[in-house]
């Protein structure tokens, strides 16, 4: 395993991918896997919502593992509507977890990558999946375990309104995060976002 903060190029399906991994300053507590938003319109893992999470869940004594989608930065091959993706995070976690095989597992994700971290829970079991803003009504984001599922959403969100968000949650009886004023990149709120991991997430 690498130093704090460490780049790899990680085999993928469909070619390398860019990977960035962050360890903790202490005894490792856990492991998370943290999707960045949506490739096509700019997403990449070093969005300031993904690196918020990267940092809380490091604070929280995690390895904190953020990934590049196919076809963004240095990671080969083509964007596929989060099958391909899903895929690449099952790889991408082959890879760590034969350095960490007991580490509990979080599964993060903002937008798009929340979406694609519901995929990913359906075949890896964490134990708190995390969804920041989830891509609700442009993605088939289907239903969660609730008990361990935390999902915070910004109240002035123009990209993913709250109202699908809440008819999403509401037949699961899933609870939401409202942050008041907030937008769907959280500006001037990430600490929000730092303060409901560290609060649900501690190991």
């Amino acid at each position: 395993m690498p130093d704090q903060h460490s780049l790899f190029l990680i085999d993928g399906p469909a070619g390398k991918l860019e990977t960035a991994i962050t360890l903790p300053a202490g005894e490792v507590r856990g492991l998370a896997l943290i999707a960045h938003p949506h490739p096509l319109y700019g997403g990449t893992m070093d969005n300031k919502v993904v690196q918020t999470l990267a940092s809380a869940f490091v604070q929280l004594d995690c390895v904190a593992v953020r990934m590049n989608f196919r076809g963004v930065g240095a990671s080969e091959g083509a964007h596929d509507g989060g099958r391909g993706e899903t895929l690449d995070w099952l790889a991408v976690h082959e890879y760590v977890r034969a350095y960490y095989p007991d580490a509990p597992l979080f599964l993060a994700g903002f937008s798009f990558g929340a979406f694609v971290q519901t995929e990913v829970a359906r075949h890896l079991p964490s134990r708190k999946l995390v969804l920041v803003g989830p891509a609700v009504g442009t993605c088939p984001v289907g239903t969660v375990q609730a008990r361990n599922t935390l999902v915070i959403h910004g109240e002035l969100d123009e990209t993913i309104p709250l109202a699908h968000v809440l008819d999403w949650a509401r037949p699961q009886d899933l609870p939401i995060v409202v942050v008041p004023g907030s937008d769907h990149f959280f500006h001037r709120r990430l600490h929000v976002i730092r303060d409901w991991v560290t609060m649900a997430c501690r190991t």
